[in-house]
């Protein structure tokens, strides 16, 4: 295995010891965000797109989920394309196949010229997801890596929770197509932002080293195999938290989703925790025991007949879960990866193990959940044991993250 020094070198030179280049980094972050934006941008006006468009809820499922759809099964070809083609050269590709699909999807006037764009909106999609931790990686110096990939992990609930609450009004007040229209317009706009803004020494790095072996990956394929379980068992609870609040609780259909908003936010605060604890050097080990504490969250939604307060305080615990687990596999997989060139593929089959987890956990729930919702706490707690211990065989005899 290269040594963890060598490999460090792999930085520009002259560069080690300077401060991480923040602002390029914010540009990818921003690229990130703005693509969770065009993959959630149907779900609040959704029921515009149906009636104008005569789809059926399936039909409008389909719309929604083809960008995941896309992630779960070419992730790990893409990472191979991204390392062909370069990082820089494959975030500006991405976003602007985003912005190109997100227009066509304005002037469409059919389910079939709509799912269509929506799946090479997805190429563009899974490309943005996997080189922008790819370049974030290379441009933050080694004692940043770990907070900048968590801040880096918050992209989708941040994109997705700015698309939902936009996406109603904005819908409103120019119809649905202007709403597809605008983001059409923001991609764009970021994609020549990151053009313009992310230095060549990154792009010229990308493609250094040889091309991993199957051997390689392991360490990074048990990351994976975590980031899909925890994706699993956590992003549905969030999904089916309204159906939950309508039902067994009484709340209407507007303070439900407002509700499950905030609550898809506290993700967030479970990425930047991370961060923040990595800086203080905290092994990746003991990080991925917190996971744990989604198990007792579980039994406090689904497990007993408590208030709607109770559940949401579980719900939230559960999305700060997700949101500490999905940082912690991308602020692990620099640390596991025996060359850091290896990035861009890695990130492919995180990416794509992601995107399954993400694909099939809900209607895994929405299966089991026939029989009854306690029945979901034994499987959510199954899941989350499984990643942890995922987590902890993909990190054991990682360095200890240098503390700040």
């Amino acid at each position: 295995m290269t040594s963890r020094r060598t490999l460090d070198r792999s930085q520009p030179s002259g560069e080690a010891g300077h401060r991480s280049p923040w602002g390029a980094i914010a540009v990818v972050y921003l690229g990130g965000v703005v693509a969770a934006m065009s993959l959630g941008k149907f779900a609040s006006v959704g029921p515009a797109v149906a009636a104008q468009l005569g789809l059926s809820l399936s039909q409008l499922g389909w719309v929604i989920s083809a960008v995941v759809g896309v992630g779960a099964a070419a992730g790990l070809p893409a990472g191979y394309l991204v390392r062909r083609f370069g990082a820089e050269r494959s975030l500006v590709t991405g976003l602007v196949l985003i912005a190109a699909a997100s227009a066509a999807s304005v002037a469409t006037g059919d389910f079939t010229w709509l799912l269509a764009a929506r799946f090479v909106e997805g190429v563009g999609y899974v490309l943005v997801t996997i080189a922008c931790p790819a370049l974030i990686l290379r441009l933050a110096r080694e004692r940043d890596r770990g907070t900048a990939l968590s801040i880096w992990a918050t992209f989708v609930p941040v994109g997705l929770g700015a698309s939902t609450l936009a996406g109603g009004a904005i819908g409103s007040a120019l119809g649905w197509r202007g709403w597809i229209g605008l983001i059409a317009g923001l991609t764009l706009v970021t994609a020549l932002a990151a053009r313009m803004s992310l230095p060549r020494a990154a792009e010229r790095q990308a493609v250094a080293g040889p091309v991993p072996r199957l051997r390689e990956l392991t360490r990074p394929a048990a990351l994976a195999a975590s980031f899909c379980l925890a994706a699993l068992v956590t992003i549905p609870v969030v999904v089916l938290l309204p159906t939950l609040l309508i039902e067994q609780h009484g709340r209407s259909a507007v303070a439900a989703g407002a509700m499950t908003s905030v609550i898809s936010l506290l993700g967030v605060l479970g990425g930047l925790a991370v961060g923040v604890l990595l800086r203080r050097g905290t092994p990746v080990g003991v990080l991925a025991l917190f996971g744990l504490l989604v198990v007792p969250a579980a039994w406090l939604v689904y497990g007993g007949d408590g208030s709607a307060a109770v559940v949401l305080a579980g719900a939230g615990v559960i999305s700060m879960g997700n949101g500490f687990l999905g940082a912690l596999v991308f602020a692990a997989l620099p640390l596991v990866l025996e060359r850091l060139d290896h990035a861009d593929v890695g990130n492919g089959l995180v990416a794509q193990a992601g995107s399954l987890g993400s694909l099939l956990g809900p209607p895994l729930f929405g299966l089991v959940a026939g029989v009854g919702y306690r029945a979901l706490v034994p499987v959510i707690a199954l899941g989350i044991l499984a990643a942890v211990g995922s987590l902890l065989l993909a990190g054991a005899r990682t360095p200890r993250p240098p503390a700040m």
